[in-house]
């Protein structure tokens, strides 16, 4: 048996939905295993373009099992409006989803201390979306007031949520006593999440039995990340993180796939880098550089709509994740946004406090005082996106992939060169 992780080795939205989607043709299972609805994946097939936030993205293949696991933390209500508009679509989602009777839910209490714990920083946003990602995760490690899926079954259900809705309407009434959480306590709301509960049901299983069966019994696994290395709550750029471990070392513990069982690790790059919301960004280019890069690459985020800000490719920021990830090969994405620049730069060391290193810092006050050291590689014109092969791509080009596999120290299995499944340059992955 064999298990394929992708996992996204810059500051998040590398095009992982892509490579999970082509990558799933291969595959028996694919499985979202950490993050929540603050994640956004874009698949195109044939044409169509689909968005996706929870749901893994292989949920376009019909013969494929696709599983929410453990790790995840789940707004009910969101994912039911994603279900449903992929029902709209004619998407076969009711066949071919299990949910993790494990994952924990999120509550619009959680979106409220998410909004007040936003307001009370005093200083530089850490980049929140705001859907209570954060908070539910606090609960699911303080234990006594989270609710896990399975929780919705049990006998005593509806009396425990109304004793944790009430504690958490009173938490939030004292830290904001000028708005009302009465809301938070009423039968309706009870009812609500009772009926999203009803509605989820037919999806929710132990999935983490599921998935050591499918294990042992030589099924094909492709465990799906969210965000991207640099966000991971141990090892990022702490505090400007997301609230789960979204680098290639959380794969197991929110997947419940034991760690031997993954046999390969594909990294996914963007061609150049981007970063949404705040945190240090070495190589962001603040100019008319990085508002190309915004307009052709149309960087904007699949579930908040902010813009990206963009920058060069960091290459040292890129090998940290990817020796982090355990990372077997390397899937660049959107290098066609890159035509028509004259000159592309390469970030290959930093410069801190006057000391040059390859190493990426752990602290986030070294890496916002980091002096990018680039390396200037000519650029190429012309359309990529019919490029079908490595040898025909701009000479330029393959020159740019070569440098920065070669820093990396990793091979590139897979260029993307437009949004399309078939816009793709499959090298070995």
């Amino acid at each position: 048996m064999s298990a394929t992780s992708v996992i996204g080795l810059q500051w998040g939205d590398e095009a992982k939905g892509k490579v999970v989607d082509i990558l799933t043709g291969k595959s028996d299972i694919v499985v979202r295993y950490q993050g929540g609805a603050n994640a956004g994946h874009t698949v195109v097939a044939d044409g169509k373009k689909y968005k996706l936030s929870l749901i893994p993205s292989g949920v376009f293949r019909h013969n494929v099992q696709n599983v929410i696991a453990s790790g995840v933390v789940i707004d009910p209500e969101s994912l039911l409006n994603e279900i449903n508009t992929l029902r709209n679509q004619d998407v076969a989602i009711d066949t071919n989803l299990l949910i993790s009777d494990r994952a924990h839910l999120i509550f619009p209490w959680h979106k409220e201390k998410d909004r007040l714990l936003n307001s009370l920083a005093g200083r530089e946003s850490i980049g929140t979306t705001m859907r209570g990602i954060g908070p539910c995760y606090s609960d699911k490690y303080g234990r006594s007031l989270a609710v896990r899926v399975g929780d919705m079954f049990r006998p005593n259900a509806k009396e425990r949520l109304r004793e944790i809705a009430k504690a958490n309407a009173d938490y939030l009434a004292k830290a904001d006593p000028d708005k009302n959480y009465e809301e938070l306590t009423s039968e309706s709301f009870l009812t609500t999440y009772f009926d999203y509960a009803a509605q989820l049901k037919p999806f929710v299983a132990d999935t983490t039995t599921y998935l050591l069966d499918a294990a042992e019994a030589g099924k094909k696994l492709l465990l799906e990340g969210a965000q991207g290395a640099l966000l991971d709550v141990d090892h990022g750029t702490f505090p400007y993180v997301t609230s789960s471990n979204s680098s290639g070392v959380g794969v197991s513990s929110g997947s419940g796939v034991p760690a031997c069982y993954i046999t390969k690790v594909v990294g996914v790059l963007k061609a150049y880098a981007t970063r949404v919301g705040g945190g240090p960004f070495p190589t962001e280019q603040d100019n008319e550089t990085g508002q190309k890069i915004r307009d052709r690459g149309a960087e904007y985020g699949t579930v908040t709509k902010r813009p990206r800000r963009c920058g060069w490719f960091d290459a040292v920021a890129a090998r940290y994740a990817a020796r982090l990830s355990g990372v077997g090969a390397l899937a660049v994405m959107l290098l066609d946004v890159l035509s028509t620049f004259d000159e592309l730069n390469i970030c290959i060391a930093y410069e801190i406090n006057g000391q040059k290193t390859i190493n990426f810092p752990s602290h986030a006050d070294d890496l916002r005082a980091v002096k990018p050291i680039y390396e200037t590689h000519r650029g190429w014109q012309g359309d990529l996106t019919g490029v079908r092969s490595f040898n025909n791509l701009p000479r330029n080009a393959q020159y740019y992939l070569n440098r920065i596999s070669e820093i990396i120290a990793r091979p590139i299995g897979l260029v993307s060169v437009g949004p399309d499944r078939e816009q793709t340059i499959n090298i070995n992955l």
